[in-house]
């Protein structure tokens, strides 16, 4: 009787080591299969996320490239040359007396009558991003004029307001009271960018010239000295 006892202990005793390794072996692979199961989450939230942004981001580029349109909708084509009226014979050409310069807070009355330049960055600008610049120019400076003190956020928010995402404004900084930034405007195989200078008193916006192609280089821009 005491055999059978101790045999009966040892065999319970081993079923009980099998059922606790079958029921770790069992919670092993549950425990595996949640993570698995768990993981496609993540990486879907992720990727609607990108796919949210990308959207925004496409959307912000369109409403830029409709604004663009807009504001040159009375321009020549992209890439038309710009033709100067024939100078009378003996006479050098010249811009008619009290024109603007091109980029400033434009005269009372009206928009600002483009002018063709026969210096400066702009005489490197075909017809319609000529043309553009100072539609571009006039918009810019009323709109940032009226800001007392135009501090970055101030005039990102302007700029903003008028069309001009963030991915076009460069170089925007404070120095002192004054504020400056580049704008960023080719489109279409051409080189237009506005520089601007802002310090709540003085607001100026000139027409620059960028490299047609490769990444928006402040650096290689060619403005007015």
């Amino acid at each position: 009787m005491k055999r059978t006892q101790t045999w009966v202990r040892t065999v319970d005793t081993k079923m009980r080591g099998r059922r606790s390794t079958l029921a770790m072996t069992t919670l092993a692979v549950l425990t595996l299969a949640a993570c698995g199961s768990e993981q496609p989450g993540p990486r879907g939230e992720r990727g609607s996320s990108a796919d949210a942004v990308s959207a925004r981001s496409d959307a912000g580029d369109a409403a830029f490239i409709k604004m663009l349109d807009e504001v040159a909708r009375e321009c020549p084509p992209p890439g038309a040359k710009r033709e100067s009226p024939p100078a009378p014979v003996g006479e050098a050409p010249t811009a008619p007396a009290g024109a603007p310069p091109g980029a400033t807070v434009p005269p009372p009355g009206g928009a600002v009558e483009p002018v063709a330049p026969t210096a400066g960055p702009e005489v490197e600008l075909d017809a319609r991003d000529w043309c553009a610049g100072v539609q571009h120019e006039q918009r810019v400076a009323e709109a940032v004029l009226q800001l007392k003190q135009p501090d970055p956020a101030q005039v990102r928010k302007v700029l903003n307001g008028l069309g001009y995402i963030d991915e076009r404004v460069h170089g925007l900084r404070q120095s002192a009271a004054v504020t400056t930034f580049v704008i960023d405007l080719r489109v279409k195989g051409g080189r237009l960018c506005l520089d601007g200078t802002a310090n709540g008193d003085l607001t100026e916006v000139e027409a620059c010239v960028a490299p047609k192609d490769g990444p928006f280089d402040i650096a290689k821009l060619h403005r007015r000295s």
